[in-house]
């Protein structure tokens, strides 16, 4: 059979019709084209500014000892070499305070994500009782706080100075993750519970199989902002532990920095010279292309593993900060 045509024009109506819905592409003005190009430029800028300390580090950690301490690397790599990164990994205690590092990275944000997943998804349960006063209670925490004497009473009453949860048990709770969950949660087709309700399945096979699968964008979302905080954390180690089997990575970072600049300062402010002796003795130890490339390797972890999780970043925190 033949294929009707347009009597005025020949063509097929149905051809016709389908080009008429494909999308024109519309010049953009003078103004429109100056205000993308300045956007580039701003954002382009932003990205520089927010990318040079790290470049910094690098190239100072590759840089000739002597002329990284005199501050004379600020663009490319002097004097190049990688012997620092083998005086890093010799450090005393390096190796088990990384241990311990990704030990409180991993068990803090699988304890963290689990327990936020779970309270936000009780928190959208009308049965549940006292819902209303203890999503409150959870909240108004992110407001008010004890302060740290009372706080490090706590801990120790608790038995959790000089101990290894005291880097996971009191970040279980973070009212924002929370907060993010529960707005998730509230976006979800409420159908998917009734539906397994009617199967038999209680209130936990409902989180655990129904809900919990679900909730992958924001439980990555809050799985980073969780990771980012248990690496870069060093003031629980300097408030509650004194054993140094519980050194963090970057506690120890925070100690070799420290005794480097104290030596120093007390170098330039001593009269006599066996005190310059023993601080320049320190420092030479401890230079600043050392510290630049302890920085380096505490640096680098994150920054590798944050890639992984940055595809469902952007859509778990709008689809968990927007509800609709």
């Amino acid at each position: 059979m033949a294929m009707a045509t347009d009597a005025v024009t020949g063509t097929d109506p149905h051809t016709r019709s389908s080009r008429s819905k494909r999308p024109t592409r519309t010049r953009r003005t003078t103004g429109e084209k100056v205000f993308s190009s300045l956007n580039y430029l701003v954002f382009a800028l932003f990205a520089v500014i927010c990318a040079y300390p790290f470049y910094y580090l690098i190239i100072n950690s590759i840089s000739s000892n002597n002329i990284s301490a005199l501050g004379e690397v600020r663009f490319w790599p002097i004097g190049f070499h990688l012997s620092n990164y083998g005086q890093v990994f010799q450090l005393p205690g390096l190796t088990l305070a990384s241990a311990v590092s990704v030990a409180r990275t991993v068990l803090g944000t699988a304890g963290t994500v689990l327990v936020s997943a779970f309270l936000g998804f009780m928190f959208t349960q009308e049965r549940m009782w006292g819902r209303a006063f203890w999503y409150r209670f959870t909240v108004i925490t992110m407001y008010f706080s004890a302060g740290l004497i009372p706080v490090f009473l706590i801990i120790k009453g608790l038995g959790l100075t000089n101990n290894f949860w005291v880097y996971v048990i009191p970040y279980l709770v973070q009212p924002f993750n929370v907060i993010l969950v529960k707005t998730f949660v509230e976006s979800m087709p409420r159908s998917m519970q009734e539906a397994a309700e009617m199967d038999g399945a209680n209130i936990l096979q409902v989180f655990f199989r129904v809900y919990l699968p679900n909730m992958t964008p924001i439980l990555a979302t809050v799985a980073i902002f969780s990771a980012v905080a248990q690496w870069n954390m060093f003031q629980d180690t300097l408030i509650y532990i004194t054993d140094q089997s519980l050194y963090t990575l970057q506690y120890l970072l925070y100690m070799f920095i420290n005794q480097a600049n104290s030596l120093a300062q007390a170098a330039q402010n001593a009269a006599g010279g066996s005190l310059s002796a023993i601080a320049n003795s320190a420092t030479s130890q401890m230079p600043t292309s050392i510290q630049m490339t302890v920085a380096v390797v505490v640096v680098l972890p994150i920054i590798f593993i944050y890639p992984l999780f940055q595809r469902f970043f952007v859509k778990g925190i709008m689809l968990g900060a927007v509800k609709g």
